[in-house]
């Protein structure tokens, strides 16, 4: 399945001048991965607690753009400038899970919206990237398939807040775009463990 994870190369590609100037600038990985986080929990403490205002949602698509840059940027920095560390590998997946938790939660107080509903993505969301972590204790390597990966969900939440800021549609769709991406985050578990236990049974071949 296509993942928007696949465009990856193209973004840091982008980045990379940036990425740059903040090595030569002292600038860490696990300082940008930390600020990431940090802002991304204030940004979903803001838009919660606005949240009759809708309007204030636009932050949400605003913020996924940004925080996907400084994600390619702390990879980055860690990969290309030997600042790769064992402490940088769990602040990346903590982070993420808390700091993506965090920003989805906000639409479960949408009136309409099944809080519940919310709470499963959120559940199911944290399983995918566990799931894709859980390759490395098997012999393959992390796994980011899709079709509902850490970038998919952003791009598909970003849209979400932008259409409730705006106004462009019924309330009422977010909960079926929201079942819909229950079915796919269902679908991706599957699919990293199946692509997981392939690629370990693959590289246990003689």
């Amino acid at each position: 399945m296509i993942s928007i994870y696949s465009l990856k190369p193209r973004f840091q590609n982008l980045l990379r001048p940036s990425v740059v100037r903040l090595a030569e600038r002292g600038i860490t990985a696990n300082q940008v991965t930390l600020a990431a986080a940090g802002i991304s929990l204030l940004v979903a403490m803001l838009v919660a607690w606005q949240a009759d205002h809708k309007w204030i949602f636009i932050l949400i698509p605003i913020w996924m753009l940004l925080r996907m840059a400084l994600n390619a940027i702390d990879g980055m920095l860690a990969r290309e400038f030997g600042q790769q560390s064992k402490l940088g590998a769990y602040l990346n997946e903590l982070c993420d899970v808390a700091a993506d938790s965090a920003l989805y939660l906000p639409f479960a107080l949408l009136s309409g919206v099944p809080p519940l509903l919310v709470i499963g993505v959120v559940i199911m969301a944290a399983l995918v990237e566990y799931a894709g972590v859980l390759g490395l204790m098997v012999g393959a390597t992390r796994r980011y398939d899709g079709p509902m990966g850490k970038s998919d969900r952003a791009f598909v939440f970003g849209l979400l807040g932008a259409f409730v800021a705006i106004g462009l549609f019924d309330i009422r769709w977010v909960t079926v775009v929201l079942w819909l991406v229950l079915a796919l985050l269902v679908y991706t578990l599957y699919n990293r463990v199946r692509r997981g236990l392939r690629e370990a049974a693959e590289r246990d071949k003689p």
